[in-house]
């Protein structure tokens, strides 16, 4: 099997080259790999069960190494990367871009790919969020704190799949610093004939930083005319006050929020305040003030490592089920292709999670389980698949342990199927639907440290793209 080497470079050309087909086709692989490792069973190569634990290595001067394995049903990865936390040598020099590779072997472990890391760490995080991005219904201002290559393609990601509707892109940074320029620079680059075929030409950028003399006002209205916020920052402190976004006027409009910045327990972007407010289970009474709905819980890539090391989650001391995993929501049917024809508007989206009939017979699962197979696979096929129990234990430092599955465990048994009746099928339809609606109007929050299983399935796909396009080095006999 032949060795494709990509250099950075090389993987910048590619990406910077990316259509919306290209984007496409990169999060059907992603979405299908998140969904298998949130669902599926022990014969499905992306599922949790095969994943190892990463591990991180702290140097003298401050640096942080990971090393992050991974293994799917048609290869196996591994990265290695080094990043400099807040504080170290490196991070005063202004070097604060994951440093590494990526190794790509097939099943029998023959490599078949070797990438520099840097700009595939940062891609493969933004495509996971585009996956909710996609979802929302209005998306016309991004406001985005950080000016690293983070911030770039969460940004470019929206752009390129909302780009007709974005009309204000505002960035928040600690100083205008050459990074700073260099990421507007980036944006005003861009050919004009893309902006315009992707529908962005007349879309205005700013860069707002402490130094200005109205900064606390205009961050303020930044972060409430916000559709989409995007956090890509590892800091130590919360990056605003939570009033903004917590107190009556700042609940009315709904936002999607996605943290990616801090990968630490003692790193944190978000106010825990924000995180208490979307956890919350709220009445289904009236509300004298009209305020966005809440999902009752908080998006994560991966639940293990976010109760270990996301310090957003474990500074606001949220349990298992007060936590979704992204893979558990990609498959289920969009709003708008939604068969009900009428959703009962007075019950929240939490209140359709305690409805849902998840509960197995074995005991009380997290929320990280509302989505099942069932909505997954109609979402795809129209279908309703029969019963297949899955289950896997894992085990968390944070909340001692907690297992979790991937499918319908336990639902219908009495019966032999996944539904008892008609009726049961129209109210899981029903619910289902209402979670959609949160997704594309609600406030949502996403928070991912990244995991290995997303280099593995993008940096296959770079590799395929890269020999479509006769990018970079084959070694024929390696």
């Amino acid at each position: 099997m032949p060795l494709t080497v990509l250099s950075d470079a090389n993987i910048k050309s590619l990406l910077q080259d990316l259509t919306q087909e290209d984007l496409f086709a990169f999060q059907q692989s992603l979405r299908s790999a998140l969904y298998e490792y949130s669902t599926g069973t022990q014969d499905e190569g992306c599922c949790s069960l095969h994943q190892p634990k990463r591990t991180a290595l702290t140097s003298g001067n401050g640096t942080t190494t990971l090393f992050m394995p991974s293994t799917s049903s048609g290869g196996i990865g591994m990265k290695v990367v080094t990043l400099a936390t807040p504080g170290s040598e490196k991070a005063s020099t202004g070097q604060t871009c994951p440093q590494g590779a990526l190794t790509l072997m097939d099943t029998s472990g023959t490599p078949f790919g070797f990438l520099n890391a840097e700009e595939v760490t940062a891609f493969r995080t933004a495509l996971a969020s585009s996956l909710l991005v996609a979802r929302r219904r209005n998306v016309k201002t991004l406001t985005v704190y950080g000016a690293g290559k983070q911030a770039f393609w969460h940004v470019r990601l929206a752009l390129l799949l909302r780009g007709s509707t974005i009309k204000t892109v505002n960035f928040i940074n600690r100083t205008f610093s050459d990074r700073a320029r260099d990421l507007l620079k980036g944006f005003y680059a861009i050919d004009m004939q893309i902006k315009e075929s992707e529908g962005w030409a007349t879309t205005k950028f700013g860069m707002l930083t402490p130094g200005y003399g109205e900064f606390s006002r205009l961050e303020k209205d930044h972060l409430r005319a916000a559709d989409i916020i995007f956090t890509t920052t590892p800091s130590t402190d919360p990056l605003f006050d939570p009033t903004i976004l917590t107190n009556t006027e700042g609940r009315k409009k709904g936002r999607l929020i996605i943290a990616i910045g801090s990968y630490k327990p003692n790193m944190i972007e978000l106010p825990t305040e924000l995180l208490t407010q979307a956890t919350k289970v709220h009445g289904s009474g009236h509300h004298f003030h009209k305020h966005a709905e809440e999902g009752g819980v908080v998006v994560v890539d991966t639940l293990d490592a976010c109760l270990k090391e996301a310090g957003e989650i474990i500074q606001s001391g949220l349990s298992p089920q007060q936590l979704v995993e992204i893979g558990e929501l990609v498959m289920l049917q969009d709003e708008s292709q939604s068969s009900s024809s009428s959703l009962d508007l007075s019950d929240s989206p939490v209140e359709s999670f305690s409805k849902l009939d998840l509960q197995p017979e074995n005991g009380g699962k997290s929320l990280a389980h509302v989505f099942r197979e069932n909505s997954m696979e109609s979402a795809r096929t129209g279908s309703t698949m029969s019963n297949g129990s899955r289950s896997v234990s894992r085990k968390s430092s944070f909340s001692g342990s907690h297992s979790r599955s991937g499918s319908f465990l336990g639902l219908g048994k009495k019966s032999g199927s996944v539904f008892s009746n008609n009726s049961k099928e129209k109210a899981q339809t029903s619910e289902e639907d209402k979670m959609s609606r949160w997704l594309c109007h609600g406030n949502v929050i996403y928070k991912s440290v990244g995991m290995g299983l997303m280099d593995l399935i993008v940096g296959a796909d770079l590799v395929r793209l890269a020999n479509e396009k006769g990018v970079g080095v084959t070694i024929d006999s390696f």
